[in-house]
């Protein structure tokens, strides 16, 4: 059998059997190796040189500003847009869109959004009589746009990989990201209007500046950073140093709603969740070198092309592909394991490096809501208290919104690729 197969094989009927994925790559990595006849140190080489990337280093800074945020500012971001659209029918469900996107600006990651966003305004949704299965599917879905709006770790991810620059793939997923979250508002209107929400009273304009004068600072937090990174200031690994130092002194002296001793529990916290990411990343770079190596990606392209001769055709396979792949592994894992074995084939086929890494990221983004992995939305559930079914089934028309999303993207080339191309001229 094929070394690089065997992995493949391996790590999906591992996870199938409930092994942590970053073991079920090892244990897949390591047998591969002894199968090919390849020396041991291979892995902790191939490990090394898979997390040793400057671009990688962003990694942890936006998951400590995340941190920070959700202790914080997530309150008053959630403030601002209660106070601008809280007199609309469902305007709870819209709050979560908005404050999801806004969240996701800085974060980069939809586990943090699920956690900060939907941590709050699932409670507050159950309490106003919104449906629980409802509240956990907006909030679910809304956790996407955090890892689909710049910045995203999953495309710093395959940055690293691919070597594409990493502020062009933040450009080209802006379109993309304001796309799904103005379908999810249009979704949240009509759902709000059909099922007779509750609504608050019309705010005052002296109501709207007093929540957008207390909450200017965490406004401001997305507009310095994207700002910064499209604007050629710094770039994104240092916009994530800025994140992390503008959320600590905003959270610490000017709303002081964090206080020096939750310090250390943010700092392991982050610590923590950059592990698991970077450990994932060092087994997948390790996975992918014994993959490379077998031949398999030359393979795979003489498979594909045996079948058809349209890029048409292969992202429309790539696409169903990746859904598959998103229900069962680890968006950033499955980033590093894949890549390598499918560029040959992006090559060959004439397919666009950038506009695929953000194909492939909001594929993978929307794993993040499907069981049986699906983070997020087991996160949402938990918090939302309800069946996961039902859940499930309140979520199902906004995920089927997504994949319409997906394949428009996939096939309107400029919407990713216009906005980097503006930037490069």
């Amino acid at each position: 059998m094929n070394a690089g197969l065997l992995i493949i094989i391996l790590l999906l009927g591992l996870s199938f059997l409930g092994f942590p994925i970053y073991l079920a790559l090892g244990i897949g990595a390591l047998t591969a190796l002894n199968m090919a006849d390849l020396p041991l140190i291979v892995l902790p080489q191939r490990m090394f040189a898979g997390m040793n990337s400057s671009a990688l280093l962003a990694i942890p800074f936006f998951i400590l500003a995340g941190n920070i945020m959700s202790r914080s500012i997530t309150g008053k971001l959630i403030d601002i847009c209660n106070a601008i659209i809280g007199h609309i029918k469902g305007s709870l469900a819209l709050v979560t869109i908005l404050a999801s996107a806004l969240f996701g600006a800085i974060s980069g990651s939809g586990v943090a959004t699920a956690s900060a966003i939907g941590g709050l305004t699932i409670p507050a949704m159950k309490r106003e009589g919104y449906p629980a299965p409802f509240a956990v599917g907006v909030a679910s879905i809304s956790s996407i746009l955090g890892p689909i709006i710049p910045p995203s770790i999953v495309l710093i991810v395959y940055a690293s990989i691919t070597n594409v620059s990493v502020a062009e793939l933040f450009l080209g997923s802006v379109l993309p990201g304001i796309i799904l979250a103005v379908c999810l508002i249009a979704y949240g209107l009509i759902y709000g209007r059909k099922h007779d929400l509750p609504a608050h009273e019309k705010p005052k304009l002296k109501n709207i500046v007093t929540s957008l004068r207390k909450g200017i600072w965490a406004l401001l937090m997305p507009i310095i950073i994207l700002g910064g990174i499209f604007g050629g200031i710094f770039t994104p690994t240092e916009a994530s140093a800025v994140a992390v130092v503008y959320s600590l002194i905003i959270s610490l002296f000017v709303y002081k709603d964090l206080s020096f001793k939750e310090l250390p529990k943010v700092f392991v916290d982050g610590a923590i969740s950059t592990a698991t990411i970077m450990v994932m990343v060092g087994l997948s770079a390790a996975s992918s070198y014994v993959i490379t190596t077998s031949g398999l990606p030359q393979q795979l392209v003489s498979f594909f092309s045996s079948i058809t001769d349209s890029p048409i055709v292969i992202l429309f396979l790539l696409n169903i592909l990746f859904l598959i792949i998103g229900m069962l592994m680890e968006a950033n894992a499955a980033v590093v394991m894949m890549t390598p074995i499918l560029l040959p084939l992006l090559n060959a086929f004439g397919i666009n490096i950038l506009q695929f890494g953000i194909i492939m990221s909001f594929n993978l983004c929307i794993g993040l809501v499907t069981p049986p992995v699906g983070l997020c939305l087991l996160m949402c559930n938990q918090t939302g208290e309800t069946r996961l079914s039902h859940s499930l089934k309140a979520m199902m028309p906004m995920l089927l919104i997504s994949i319409v999303v997906l394949f428009v993207i996939t096939y309107v080339e400029p919407l990713t690729t216009w906005l980097p191309s503006i930037m490069a001229g």
